[in-house]
């Protein structure tokens, strides 16, 4: 199930330019109109999804058009209740090959808003998130916008535990450091600026590519604490589906520090520790992944991204 979407992005109510960085800093405009806004959620097979649009439908501020990013694999009664269940919304479930990374950079054409927010398949966003996470964008106050995830229930299970803490750490130590730390789902973003960048496929870590690359040409990133979403780690009870996913985690940012050369600097930094055993096997496992990320990029760096495809219609 899915649709094609035509149509060409409108000029948005504010300038992309104006959010650049300069000598006297960035300056909100008064009197902003509030424009058009996509929230797109990528998904492959989790059911955790309708409660994520669920959370969309009792926005404060309802999104104009939410965009299922799916894969040729989401079942279609999972596709068939996300596009029929909540009639308020618009809701768009595109299918597109690949991983998510492939479906961030295939989508992009979808996105026809003025503003896109992205939101996670795991992530329950409160009433007033959306009007929180887009406001600084459409005052022009920042380039992009990100917030900080909540437990949506008590931890069950050391796994859960570990990523409660590991949350903590990333929001409250790494991002507050430095923004290009913040991930893609609960951020906001000028849709232009994410034409004018787009995702580069090689680099699996796609928000830490993309925020790094945004940084560098001048555009500010914001750490919106207020904007928080709840994150649903309930199916957490695998240790060895945990240590893939932390695996793969650890390959797809060395990937991103290798490329962007960050590796010195990010090894050279001083993090508090995360106060749980399993920190202990991620540290076993972080020197298999820098080889792993290093050889992969060997292989693939000097090929040019792909080009983002054409808006359809």
């Amino acid at each position: 199930m899915g649709s094609q979407a035509s149509g060409i992005l409108p000029s948005p109510s504010y300038s992309v330019g104006a959010l650049r960085e300069d000598g006297k800093g960035l300056r909100a405009r008064s009197g902003i109109t509030m424009g058009t806004v996509v929230v797109e959620i990528a998904v492959k097979d989790d059911v955790r999804l309708l409660k994520a649009l669920e959370s969309l439908a009792a926005q404060t501020r309802p999104p104009d058009h939410v965009l299922v990013a799916a894969s040729p694999k989401t079942p279609e009664a999972l596709a068939e209740a996300a596009t029929s269940r909540w009639p308020a919304i618009h809701v768009e479930l595109v299918r597109f090959p690949g991983g998510p990374v492939d479906a961030r950079t295939l989508s992009l054409p979808y996105l026809r808003e003025e503003t896109t927010a992205f939101l996670d398949s795991d992530e329950i966003a409160p009433p007033d998130w959306l009007a929180t996470i887009v406001r600084p964008i459409e005052e022009g106050r920042a380039g992009y916008v990100g917030g900080p995830t909540r437990p949506l229930r008590a931890a069950e299970n050391p796994i859960e535990r570990y990523y409660e803490l590991l949350e903590v750490a990333i929001y409250d130590d790494l991002v507050r450091s430095s923004v290009t730390y913040l991930p893609l789902g609960n951020s906001a973003w000028p849709t232009r600026l994410l034409r004018e960048f787009g995702f580069d496929p090689r680099v699996t870590a796609e928000d830490h590519d993309l925020e790094t690359r945004v940084q560098r040409a001048g555009y500010r990133g914001l750490y919106l604490p207020e904007a928080w979403v709840y994150h649903d780690k309930s199916n957490e009870t695998s240790y060895v589906r945990w240590a893939r996913k932390r695996y793969l985690y650890l390959f797809q940012m060395a990937m991103s520090m290798i490329k962007n050369r960050e590796l010195s600097h990010r090894l050279a930094e001083r993090r508090r520790p995360v106060r749980h055993p399993l920190r202990y096997v991620e540290a076993v496992m972080k020197p298999f992944a820098l080889v792993h990320a290093w050889i992969r990029w060997s292989r693939v760096g000097d090929r040019p991204p792909a080009r983002p495809p054409r808006a359809p219609g």
